[in-house]
């Protein structure tokens, strides 16, 4: 199998609900689906985004894509790029211009594995496709009633933990917050905290420390404090024995080892290119922690999930993004199954293509209303 072909497709939408935490807001979503079309007519896909700002047009994605992307890929067996191990050095040491470079590797994994004829999680050495599953409502922008509504409905439909955003200037907003949570889910399942960095480590404590007293029992805090103070996340531990801490997401792999080596992080967070997620499993496995695997595209990381060990859980964030693709992953009875189809079992919709796609930028006033991805339903 070798790489001969691409096709990207822009997408430019409202999203269903303002997202974000302690540092960030956001309300749109661009995106773009990177397809690479093999000499036998196989398909893999991958997508790219931009989290705050719109993609460029599709020309532009397009010329850059041929140009810094394409000479790399063109003729190349799909397996073979996804096990090569590179060493940029000096000028060299650069990602592409535009997003690319995590779509291209969700699509070239893709490819391997279908060429294979096996489903992702098994390519990656996974023998279990079900994973336990989190409600997390990246809420901190949410009124208290879209709030209590947004968990209630996820209780309702049958998850079983909860993540929430805290981190506001006021201590007394984020225990109203967690009072609202167990008032919305009945107190079922456990709690986890994220902050998004919002803390120092003495703030991370007495914030800890308030959140037990009043009677709360967190499963982990993410993120407390800067993702590069190894010594202030080891203080945050030992200063609070009774929660964990989960942190790495923000860092690179080189970045990852020094926090584990620091002994920073209970649990070691994830997500982003499937190689890299991959070695820091690995790892995380050598200092015997495990791995959690954050917010991914369209819940890719379900196939990482299943194939690393001691995953204990795997966030969903209810994306309005499901319309993209022809059969989104199945979630049910708070867990989600990566599907056992060849490759990652995702499609592009060709109604998401002949319907939504968007080759020009539009002005976010000029947006269509968000569209309605059906709702993934646990259990009925």
């Amino acid at each position: 199998m070798r790489i001969v072909d691409f096709r990207l497709t822009r997408f430019q939408f409202a999203r269903d609900r303002i997202i974000g935490d302690s540092q960030v807001r956001i309300g749109h979503c661009h995106m773009m689906a990177i397809e690479l079309i093999a000499d036998d007519g196989t398909v893999g896909l991958g997508f790219g985004s931009s989290l705050f700002h719109a993609l460029p047009p599709l020309a532009e994605l397009e010329r850059v894509f041929r140009e810094e992307a394409w000479p790399r890929l063109k003729d190349q067996p799909p397996a073979g790029l996804v096990y090569r191990v590179s060493r940029p050095r000096g000028g060299n040491r650069r990602g592409a211009s535009l997003p690319f470079d995590e779509g291209i590797g969700q699509a070239c994994w893709d490819l391997a594995a279908k060429e294979v004829g096996l489903p992702l999680y098994r390519l990656l050495g996974g023998t279990d496709p079900r994973v336990r599953v989190y409600a997390s409502g990246l809420d901190y922008h949410m009124s208290d009633a879209d709030y209590v509504a947004f968990f209630k409905e996820a209780a309702r439909q049958g998850y079983r933990g909860f993540k929430i955003k805290v981190g506001h200037p006021d201590v007394d907003w984020d225990v109203k917050r967690l009072h609202l949570l167990k008032e919305a889910t009945g107190g079922i399942g456990p709690v986890m905290v994220d902050a998004n960095e919002a803390w120092s480590p003495k703030e991370a404590l007495r914030r800890l420390d308030i959140y037990r007293r009043e009677g709360f029992d967190i499963l982990w805090v993410e993120d407390p404090i800067l993702r590069d103070d190894f010594a202030g996340l080891a203080e945050v531990r030992a200063g609070a024995p009774w929660t964990q801490v989960n942190s790495g997401e923000y860092l690179d792999l080189r970045g990852k080892r020094m926090l584990l080596d620091a002994r920073g992080a209970d649990m070691l967070n994830v997500h982003g290119a499937i190689g890299d997620v991959m070695r820091a499993g690995w790892l995380a496995a050598e200092h015997g922690i495990p791995v959690t695997l954050g917010n991914t595209v369209l819940e890719l990381g379900v196939h990482l999930a299943a194939a690393l060990p001691e995953v204990p859980w795997l966030e969903y964030s209810f994306h309005n993004q499901a319309h993209l693709v022809e059969r989104p992953y199945e979630i049910r009875d708070s867990h989600i199954t990566a599907p056992d189809r060849p490759g990652h079992g995702l499609a592009l919709s060709e109604a998401a293509r002949r319907e939504h796609a968007v080759p020009d930028v539009l002005r976010p006033e000029d947006l269509p209303p968000a569209p309605r991805s059906s709702p993934i339903r646990l259990g009925g």
